[in-house]
């Protein structure tokens, strides 16, 4: 069993930063893909970013690419998201996830493709 917590969201300026943290539990953390995505009121689960096992590999959507960060410290068991030069329509609830997959360079982008998330942190950026 794996749990997730979320935390760092907030309320933040357009053109302002926050980072995002991913906590997780269980004792092979850092053989799990991880990712971010986000919802937005209305609006489907969408895909934000991906890192693989070993974090040599990342891959992000194409509306936060050059602002945001993936990254992850398996000492920590933690996965983190920078995210710069935030927008109003960055503003979501972001979520992570892990996919309990074998060993290799892989990093995944659906939603259906990870077994466990997390319960959500808010993301709000005003104008």
């Amino acid at each position: 069993q794996v749990q997730l917590v979320e935390s760092g969201g907030g309320l933040v300026q357009a053109r302002g930063s926050l980072r995002l943290s991913c906590a997780a539990s269980g004792r092979t953390f850092s053989t799990y893909p991880m990712g971010w995505f986000r919802q937005a009121p209305g609006k489907e689960r969408e895909f934000v970013a991906a890192i693989s096992w070993s974090g040599g590999n990342t891959n992000y959507t194409d509306s936060v690419k050059g602002r945001f960060t993936i990254s992850r410290d398996s000492a920590k068991n933690t996965v983190y998201l920078r995210m710069n030069s935030l927008k109003p329509e960055d503003t979501a609830v972001y979520y992570c996830a892990a996919r309990v997959a074998p060993l290799g360079s892989a990093y995944y982008t659906g939603v259906n493709e990870y077994d466990y998330w997390g319960q959500g942190t808010q993301v709000t950026v005003s104008s």
